[in-house]
């Protein structure tokens, strides 16, 4: 139901006002989302729990981060408004594919946000049962993309973003066959 609940609440397509608007769409989404998957694997632990919830943040930011240049040719930006503001970029600029270092500096700290939920989640690999391990796997493409977008200099618009890596596979099944997520 929060899952439905607030896509309800995000009908009216506005952009986020601050990150921790992002995050708590995240929360309600893609958390909800892995909290079922680890239900469905039938584990009942605090620990998988907060690391699902760090990682579902994650991959609300990436999302978002993933779908601008898409959301942009719509002529919409969802990015979060506090941010913007602090680095006096407005929605034109991305509109306009404007790729000033201020406009960087914007997807550098909503991308970094992400990283930190990531490596939160990560810290507590050792606390997370085993069997856990597969519901959290999609942190293999979070950390791809987000060092794709490292790569380009925080560059939302350059086209490798939109690339696929064919190494991913290989990736996902390294890190499957290490029990690390």
């Amino acid at each position: 139901m929060n899952i439905i609940d607030e896509r309800e609440k995000n009908l009216d397509d506005k952009a986020y006002r601050n990150i921790k608007e992002l995050e708590n769409y995240a929360e309600n989404t893609q958390c909800s989302l892995l909290y079922l998957t680890l239900e469905i694997l039938g584990i009942k632990d605090l620990h998988a729990d907060h690391a699902a919830s760090h990682i579902g943040k994650a991959q609300g930011i990436v999302t978002c981060l993933r779908a601008t240049p898409y959301h942009v040719s719509r002529r919409k930006v969802f990015l979060p408004m506090d941010i913007c503001m602090l680095h006096g970029v407005s929605q034109e600029d991305f509109l306009r594919r404007n790729q000033d270092k201020n406009v960087r500096d914007v997807i550098y700290d909503i991308a970094s946000q992400a990283h930190l939920h990531l490596k939160h989640a990560r810290s507590f690999h050792k606390s997370v049962p085993v069997k856990a391990f597969p519901a959290f796997l999609q942190t293999v493409s979070l950390e791809d993309f987000l060092k794709k977008i490292q790569r380009v200099d925080f560059d939302i618009f350059h086209p490798s973003l939109q690339q696929k890596n064919s190494l991913l596979p290989l990736y996902l099944y390294i890190q499957s066959w290490r029990k690390i997520y």
